[in-house]
């Protein structure tokens, strides 16, 4: 077994250092979960449960801390993903920092200043950025990954779309409160969508990451007149439950697809893109987007 407790890391100097000088890391502790299973899957459930925080959770303690129900059922489920996990683990060395790079290419001055953990996330996500312990950290999850994304499909928009939200979160952190309200979740999701698609042309829904769950891009598309007059009158809107169903899988009295904020959002952000580079968009402070949100919207109901 592969001695990961202490998590291999590297450095990325190349795009930037924290503030207090020290490079960001990459936390590569993805195949000490293949390490652990292969080694532990024959045994009980309480010796794997005892193996996992042992051997695994030790490598990013703040994620994986109290989670033995979410760990038990990764373990019954890896069977069915072993070897496309083992591939697609293998193959993110080589993808981050080349999308990394083309990343930086159209944003010159961006600066990655958390560390990046790449890791079995026990079907909790694909990527996203979490805060943890009072550390902003990027997550990649293999497993999701694998779940979650096409065979064959090209992962480059889903790459620059998390790597965007590390960018465009420094310039909307005073939006931040305890839920941020509809406009600002429109504003991040959907301009890192549009971004995505203008880096990545030809990516489609799916790649795009507005087909999940899965066949819900068309119905959502066909919604999208309906979807827009109702966001409307949410914008300024943090009640957990209409947030929830506009950029989660929760649902609402409005009967439209779930999830179709990121959709709604893109075309916000598409319709703004039209008047505005997308580097001039990613830097708007939240006062600023705030109102190109609520004309945008406006004026996109408002058209016939």
């Amino acid at each position: 077994m592969r001695k990961l407790i202490l998590a291999t890391a590297f450095c990325l100097q190349s795009f930037g250092a924290r503030a207090s000088g020290e490079a960001p890391q990459v936390h590569k502790i993805a195949l000490s979960f293949v390490d652990f299973w292969d080694a532990n899957k024959d045994k009980p459930a309480p010796e794997q449960l005892a193996a996992f925080h042992r051997d695994v959770a030790p490598g990013f303690p703040a994620f994986y801390g109290n989670k033995d129900a979410m760990i038990e059922k990764a373990v019954q489920q890896f069977p069915g993903i072993r070897e496309a996990y083992l591939r697609q683990a293998r193959q993110f060395d080589a993808d981050l920092p080349r999308y990394l790079a083309s990343f930086k290419a159209a944003f010159p001055d961006y600066q990655l200043t958390r560390d990046i953990y790449v890791l079995h996330s026990l079907g909790e996500m694909d990527g996203g950025t979490r805060t943890l312990n009072g550390k902003n950290v990027l997550i990649f999850g293999i497993d999701g990954m694998v779940r979650y994304h096409a065979p064959g499909s090209d992962p480059s928009a889903f790459f620059h779309h998390e790597l965007f939200h590390t960018y465009h979160e420094n310039v909307m952190e005073a939006c931040d409160g305890d839920v941020v309200p509809v406009w600002a979740n429109l504003w991040m999701e959907g301009l890192a969508v549009y971004v995505s698609k203008v880096l990545n042309p030809a990516a489609n829904d799916e790649e795009l990451e507005l087909d999940f769950p899965r066949g819900i891009a068309e119905p959502t598309r066909q919604a999208a007149r309906a979807g827009m007059m109702h966001l409307e009158t949410v914008l300024e809107s943090s009640n957990p439950n209409v947030v929830g169903a506009l950029f989660s899988t929760g649902k609402d009295a409005t009967n439209l697809p779930s999830r179709r904020g990121y959709y709604l959002g893109y075309l916000v952000a598409q319709e703004a893109g039209k008047r505005h580079s997308m580097q001039d968009l990613a830097t708007l402070d939240c006062k600023r987007a705030h109102a190109l949100v609520v004309s945008t919207v406006h004026a996109l109901n408002a058209a016939p």
